[in-house]
């Protein structure tokens, strides 16, 4: 099921994220699909802690980057914008280097809140960690 409320492609989302946290530490969008949007991360210099792994605040980034780029896509953006309510991340598995992606799906589209999942993996397609996304639907 398409959950689109317009249009949506790389190149759009891409335009979106210019001069933002996103491009700063090098946020990627790389796949849309009929319900989903996938963006990719570098672990570097930019996205890491002093211990050499990757920051646990950069997963919230990432996380929260895909997944309120998805919701302002599913709503009518002359009438409305989304905005983020709470973030929870759970980590599950460490990153020293390469890139991990970012996979948004939707729980719940409502008409006041959206519930979305954000599913972070690293290149192996293992997981690193786990994330859920309120965001608020309002009123221009």
């Amino acid at each position: 099921m398409k959950i689109w409320q317009m249009n949506i492609d790389l190149a759009i989302v891409t335009e979106r994220s210019r001069g933002t946290m996103s491009e700063h530490l090098g946020i990627e969008f790389t796949d849309v699909g009929d319900d989903f949007l996938i963006a990719r991360m570098p672990v570097d210099h930019r996205t890491k802690q002093p211990a050499g792994i990757m920051h646990g605040g950069a997963s919230c980034v990432l996380a929260e980057t895909v997944g309120s780029t998805a919701a302002q896509f599913c709503v009518d953006m002359e009438k409305f914008y989304c905005v983020g309510l709470d973030i929870n991340t759970n980590h599950i598995r460490s990153m020293r280097e390469g890139y991990v992606i970012g996979t948004a799906k939707p729980f719940h589209l409502g008409k006041s809140t959206q519930v979305w999942g954000i599913e972070i993996k690293n290149e192996e397609g293992k997981l690193v960690s786990v994330n859920r996304l309120t965001m608020a639907v309002l009123r221009k």
